[in-house]
């Protein structure tokens, strides 16, 4: 699934700011399923990395949904009425959600340790389901929600909530995240992405964080790319 075109003028910094964050879980998420089926039996060197790629993915996926609940949702739902009942559902939806990766968690683990082709596919499957309803809610959110963020969300509130994502990523992956979600950004996107951000921390990108995440991407994907 794709998204709006989140460049166009009229849409609202933080809508497109937060469809730039879910542009890189619905990628990553897809990704996640095709590059398993992929796995050869018994390659358990490749299923590791896999794993490690899905413990990772899946840790940001429960912070930024964790952030939402505990400091975004509470500082919206006092300016709601009627439309309150739509931000309790992406509560519900986020609670669905980790019952879905639980499961994955699970064929993951019996997964990795042997790489078995009966094991990869059930996996495999888990993963694409995991995938639709991951898009489903991302939909629903921006469709629905991130109006009223818009709306009644002020500057000080927001970017506290990206304080705290920045906060919960460790300083070895900061790179890999940045270029996460400029992967997929427009130009437009990218240039006021980066002009947001502090002149070492595009000057680190520079020099260093493109070649990480180059790297980052290759050993994930293999010769897999993102079209």
């Amino acid at each position: 699934m794709t998204t709006s075109n989140t460049s166009d003028s009229a849409v609202h910094a933080y809508t497109r700011e937060m469809a730039m964050i879910h542009q890189v879980l619905r990628r990553e998420s897809r990704l996640l399923a095709d590059l398993v089926q992929d796995v050869r039996p018994a390659d358990t060197a490749r299923a590791r990395i896999l794993a490690e790629h899905w413990r990772l993915y899946s840790i940001g996926l429960h912070a930024h949904h964790t952030g939402e609940d505990e400091m975004l949702w509470p500082v919206l739902l006092p300016h709601l009425d009627l439309d309150a009942e739509q931000v309790l559902a992406m509560e519900a939806q986020h609670r669905e959600l980790s019952e879905g990766i639980s499961e994955v968690q699970v064929l993951m683990d019996r997964w990795q340790a042997k790489a078995l082709s009966e094991d990869r596919d059930e996996l495999a499957e888990a993963l694409r389901r995991h995938h639709r309803q991951l898009c489903a809610h991302l939909d629903e959110e921006e469709r629905q929600v991130m109006p009223l963020v818009a709306l009644h969300v002020n500057e000080k509130e927001w970017h506290a909530v990206g304080e705290r994502g920045l906060a919960e990523t460790p300083r070895n992956r900061l790179m890999i995240a940045l270029g996460a979600i400029l992967e997929d950004a427009s130009p437009g996107e990218r240039r006021e992405f980066l002009a947001r951000l502090p002149v070492p921390a595009r000057v680190l990108w520079k020099l260093l964080g493109q070649r990480q995440y180059r790297r980052e991407t290759d050993r994930i994907r293999g010769r897999r790319t993102t079209g």
